[in-house]
């Protein structure tokens, strides 16, 4: 299906990829979910790591989709490796509740740490929440692996 999508993408003249973002964004703001969803998948299968953002957020809340929390983690690492704070944040807040993954305070905290330095108040607040519900031991490694993490350009997060 994947190499479905890339070859019929090879074929076709590509509008500007922003365009295409506008459009799932103003398609989706309309209430006209499977023209978001179309726009949307057709640029994260591009790498487009704003509208993977997007289809995780569609997945993890069930706007025009069926609610699937493994999709939703799944759509948000991607962003996530490219940089994408609100992507890092949500991952990180997926794995404190456990919802698509197993639950992982340590990956919980790591994400949203790593959101929180890349600027997104939201992940401050609750990394400061989250900081004294910590064992040290669990703190310590999660700051870790958050280093190693941002080393790597969010190639080795796990």
């Amino acid at each position: 299906k994947a190499l479905f999508v890339v070859m019929l993408l090879a074929l076709a003249p590509l509008p500007s990829v922003a365009q295409d973002f506008d459009v799932a964004v103003a398609a989706f703001k309309s209430g006209d979910y499977a023209t978001a969803m179309r726009e949307f998948t057709l640029l994260a299968a591009l790498g487009d790591a704003k509208a993977q953002f997007n289809l995780g957020r569609m997945y993890e809340i069930g706007e025009g989709v069926l609610q699937d929390y493994a999709e939703a983690v799944r759509w948000y690492r991607l962003a996530a490796e490219q940089g994408i704070d609100n992507a890092q944040y949500n991952l990180g807040l997926m794995y404190g509740k456990g919802q698509g993954v197993a639950k992982d305070d340590v990956l919980a905290h790591m994400w949203i740490n790593i959101a929180a330095a890349n600027g997104n108040e939201n992940a401050v607040e609750a990394r400061d929440i989250l900081d004294p519900m910590m064992t040290s031991t669990d703190l310590s490694e999660s700051q870790r692996r958050a280093r190693v993490c941002m080393a790597s350009n969010y190639q080795d997060c796990d």
